[in-house]
């Protein structure tokens, strides 16, 4: 008994010793799992920025085989660039050698060149050209037999012309022959009621009358032969004519290619030679000659070389001198255009140009010139073309095969008039106006818009100075230079004036927003009677107007920004065109401000309603064309006709809103401004 209970005693003991140790065990194990969670953690980012890493490892061994294979390629098309070059220089001695395979080796040229340009290309681009040789010679061969045959068919028309001519005498006999046929018709009429007296006669009348008749069938037979066969034979001449013009067309086409070809093998010697650094050894001569045109004076200023200064003398006076030259001119222009214009060319920072519109013969051309000679300031009229449709149209082009830049006189003219980057200028304190005459006949956006923003971003006139705020407004020249040397850059400063003229037909374009914005228009209503005065005999010769003059003329716009009539009105437009859905910006603001500001109409007191009556006219009535009049702007129309007439006191333009509505609804129903005369 007492050894069973020993033995359950051991048993216990020895369970709770084993449990002792157990949990002994497992605390020891929780401390080991506290004490390496965190290194454990530690371990599995390690962990995973390693596969990143082998990721990023993987990618960079695939981008250098890849460059590689680059590099392998590049070593190929230098090594066919090589055997290309060496292949042109077997040419070129053989150029020299044989004269009568000149032409072979042009075409192998601009082979060449073509397959530096595109490598892939130059078998193609070979087959093309032999092509198109033999396809010139084809038709030079055959313009050569059209011309032949033309020569022929020439001859055939003078004789087929003489034989018509012939022919024509014979119809005339043939039409005398056939009157007297009416009058044996009429004469057997009269027979036939007299048949019983006359039978003999009749009889007579109508065999002879047989007779004519069939000679007359005969004659007319011939005479249809005789024009079918003329027709016949202009058919083929015009035909061949059109044969030979599509021929004289394609020849030019391929001029013009050539000419290309050779400008773009020109531009790659001198980019292959400036990439080697090999520059010409006459460099200096070199750039001179390239600028030789542009530095060469334009006719208006050479001729303003020879003017005389003017005497000091106030805005009042040189307006007055403007007036008496019109009249002078036997030129009619109210006194409020001539002021409105004055006044729109003196705001040169906040507007950047004017426009006179309206039908053609009104004058407006003969306005800006008149007003530049009388105010004493050059003047250059710019023709503007239909096919104008980039801004090299306006400034002029590098020729690279003349290697030459081939400037117009207007690039001429801002060249020497650009005294910050031309310190050599003769015209340091002298002004010119540019003229775009028919401007609107190609898109003004298209030649231009980007001088229009040049001139938009010129810093103020009392920072011009400054090479960095004036950077935006240059215009860089597009022509190559040496290495380390930078194009010619022109600065269009405040002594340049910019005025337009737009015809309004069906050959024209309408101005958008961007140009409407930056321009007061200035409309040409037709005239109400028609002048016919001759110029006068004696008119004054110009006499040169000191820029700084006519800047101390300018006024900023900050002497009316307090005015509250200013305010008020300019407030009131902004609501206006809010009204017709056409609202404006601040820049237009300030352009209005700028306006009112600079208005002096010289013979009364100064009232301010009478510019802001213009720049409605000028500024807003414009951005309302093709607005429908009974849309529901009935009542914005009406606003802006009491705004005009009650509150800015101008009852003619009122009146002229008026009938531009009215002419409106009986028309196509959109308003078009017409234009007020006073």
């Amino acid at each position: 008994m007492l050894t069973g209970n020993i033995l359950i005693l051991l048993f216990a003991a020895m369970a709770v010793v084993a449990l002792i140790v157990v949990q002994i065990s497992l605390a020891v194990l929780h401390d080991r799992a506290v004490t390496a969670s965190g290194p454990t953690r530690s371990l599995e980012s390690l962990e995973t920025a390693i596969a990143d890493k082998r990721m990023a490892l993987s990618d960079i061994e695939n981008e250098l085989g890849e460059r590689r294979k680059a590099l392998a390629n590049i070593a190929d098309v230098q090594a066919d660039y090589d055997a290309t070059k060496r292949q042109l220089d077997d040419l070129n001695a053989e150029w020299l050698q044989k004269d009568e395979r000149r032409e072979e080796i042009r075409a192998l040229r601009e082979v060449i060149e073509a397959e530096i340009i595109e490598k892939h290309a130059v078998d193609a681009e070979l087959a093309s050209a032999r092509a198109d040789l033999d396809a010139v010679h084809d038709r030079l061969t055959a313009a050569e037999r059209l011309f032949a045959l033309n020569d022929e068919m020439k001859r055939e028309q003078a004789a087929l012309e003489k034989k018509i001519a012939e022919m024509r005498s014979q119809a005339i006999e043939l039409s005398e022959a056939q009157e007297r046929v009416q009058r044996l018709e009429a004469l057997s009429q009269e027979l036939g009621r007299e048949s019983a007296r006359v039978e003999g006669l009749l009889q007579a009348a109508n065999s002879q009358l047989s007779q004519v008749q069939e000679d007359l069938a005969v004659e007319r037979q011939a005479t249809a032969a005789v024009h079918a066969e003329f027709t016949q034979t202009s058919a083929k001449l015009a035909a061949a004519e059109e044969r030979a013009r599509s021929i004289e067309s394609d020849i030019s086409s391929l001029e013009d290619r050539r000419s290309s070809l050779m400008a773009q093998v020109a531009k790659m010697e001198e980019d292959v030679a400036e990439a080697s650094g090999r520059d010409a050894p006459g460099r200096e001569e070199a750039i001179v000659e390239r600028l030789k045109e542009l530095t060469t004076l334009p006719p208006v200023l050479a001729q303003m070389r020879s003017w005389k200064d003017r005497a000091a003398e106030n805005e009042a006076e040189a307006v007055q001198r403007v007036l008496q030259r019109l009249e002078q001119s036997g030129l009619h222009y109210d006194r409020r255009i001539v002021y409105a214009f004055h006044t729109a060319m003196k705001t040169n920072d906040t507007t950047q140009m004017a426009v006179l519109a309206g039908i053609s013969g009104t004058g407006k051309s003969q306005l800006p010139r008149q007003y530049a000679a009388g105010i004493g300031i050059g003047f250059l009229q710019v023709p503007v073309q239909p096919r104008w449709d980039s801004p090299q149209d306006l400034m002029g082009f590098y020729n690279y095969i003349e290697k030459r830049y081939r400037p117009t006189d207007m690039a001429r003219a801002l060249y020497h008039l650009d005294i910050l980057n031309n310190q050599k200028s003769e015209f340091q304190d002298q002004m010119i106006m540019i003229l775009l005459d028919e401007m609107n006949l190609a898109r003004v956006e298209y030649y231009f818009s980007d001088f229009l923003s040049r001139l938009e971003s010129r810093p103020p006139m009392n920072r011009v100075s400054d090479k960095s705020l004036r950077k935006d407004a240059e215009i860089e020249l597009e022509i190559p230079m040496p290495r380390g040397m930078d194009a010619p850059r022109i600065f269009p400063g405040y002594n340049l004036l910019f005025a337009g003229t737009m015809n309004e037909d069906e050959s024209t374009q309408s101005l958008s927003d961007k140009v409407v914005d930056r321009a007061n228009v200035l409309r040409f209503s037709a005239p109400r009677t028609i002048r016919t005065t001759a110029q006068k005999a004696n008119i004054a010769e110009p006499e040169a107007l000191s820029a700084a003059r006519w800047r101390s003329w300018v006024n900023p716009v900050s002497t009316v920004e307090s005015e509250q009539t200013v305010i008020d009105s300019v407030d009131r437009m902004v609501s206006l065109m809010k009204g017709f859905k056409r609202p404006f910006g601040h820049r237009l603001g300030r352009a209005i401000m700028g306006y009112v500001a600079n208005y002096t109409s010289f013979d009364q007191a100064k009232d301010l309603r009478v510019p802001l009556a213009d720049q409605v006219e000028m500024r807003l009535l414009p951005k309302l064309r093709g607005i429908e009049v009974e849309d529901g702007n009935d009542h914005a129309f009406s606003e802006l006709i009491s705004f005009v007439g009650d509150a800015l006191r101008d009852d003619h333009l009122a009146k002229a809103i008026d009938e531009s509505i009215r002419a409106a609804k009986e028309g196509s129903g959109q308003f078009v401004w017409n234009g007020v005369s006073r």
